[in-house]
C-alpha cells in the first residue's frame, strides 16, 4: 500500500513540473543564444581592437544576462524549490563563472591565477552551454555529433589558444579538429594542453563508436527493408 502524497508535496511536485515544461518551452531560443554565446567569447578571445573588444564584452555580459534571468525564471516558477536547486546545482556554477572576471583587477597584486582561472571558466562555461545547446538543437544523431563536436574543437582552441603559447588561433584550431578526429596532433606542452590532448583523444574514440553504429544501424535497417 502506497503511502499517501501530502498536498504540499504534490503542490511542489506540480510546480516543478510547471518549471521543466518551460524549460522545454524555451530550449530552441536558449540553444540558439548558447551556441552564438560560443562565439562571442571567441570574439572576446582574439579581438585586438580596443572598439571591437569592448563590443564583444558588452555582448558577453548581455547574453550572460539572458541566461541568469532564464535560469530565475524557471527558480521562480519552481517556487525557489530545494529539488529544483538540486537539480540544477551545476547551472548555478555556470553562472557564477562570469563573475571571476571582476578578479581580473587582481592582476596588480600578482595573482595571476585568478585571472587566468577566470578567462579558462568562462571559455569552459561557454562550451558546456553550447554544447548542450547544439544537442537540444539536432535532433539526427549524426547532425548532433557533428554540432557538439564543432563546440568542443572550437572550446578546445580557445583554451589552448588562452595559455598564450601559441600566437595563431588558426594553427590551434586546426590542431584541435585533428586532435578531436585522431586524437592527435596538438603542439603544445603545457599541462592544459596535455589534459586537453587525452580529452579529445578519449572524444575522438567516441566519435568513431558513434559513427560505426549508426552507420551499422543504418545498413541493417536499409537490409531490413529489401527483405520480402
Amino acid at each position: 500500500m502506497s503511502n499517501p502524497v501530502s498536498p504540499e508535496a504534490e503542490a511542489a511536485n506540480g510546480r516543478l513540473g510547471a518549471a521543466e515544461a518551460l524549460a522545454r518551452r524555451l530550449d530552441r531560443p536558449m540553444g540558439i543564444l548558447g551556441v552564438i554565446f560560443l562565439f562571442v567569447v571567441l570574439g572576446q578571445l582574439i579581438a585586438t581592437e580596443p572598439t571591437v573588444a569592448l563590443a564583444f564584452t558588452v555582448a558577453g555580459w548581455a547574453f550572460w544576462v539572458v541566461f541568469v534571468a532564464e535560469f530565475f525564471l524557471r527558480a521562480y516558477v519552481a517556487d525557489f524549490a530545494k529539488a529544483f536547486w538540486k537539480r540544477n546545482w551545476w547551472q548555478v556554477i555556470f553562472l557564477l563563472v562570469p563573475f571571476l572576471r571582476f578578479f581580473r583587477s587582481l592582476q596588480a597584486l600578482r595573482l595571476l591565477r585568478v585571472a587566468r582561472l577566470a578567462r579558462y571558466g568562462s571559455i569552459v562555461s561557454a562550451g558546456v552551454r553550447g554544447s548542450r545547446s547544439a544537442g537540444r538543437l539536432m535532433t539526427n544523431r549524426i547532425g548532433w555529433l557533428a554540432a557538439v563536436t564543432v563546440v568542443v574543437v572550437l572550446a578546445s582552441s580557445q583554451l589552448l589558444y588562452a595559455t598564450g603559447e601559441h600566437d595563431s588561433y588558426s594553427l590551434l584550431l586546426f590542431e584541435s579538429a585533428m586532435a578531436a578526429i585522431t586524437g592527435d596532433g596538438i603542439t603544445s606542452t603545457s599541462p592544459l594542453a596535455r589534459i586537453i590532448q587525452v580529452f579529445l583523444a578519449v572524444y575522438s574514440v567516441a566519435v568513431f563508436a558513434t559513427l560505426a553504429g549508426t552507420l551499422g544501424a543504418y545498413f541493417l535497417h536499409a537490409k531490413d527493408g529489401r527483405t520480402p
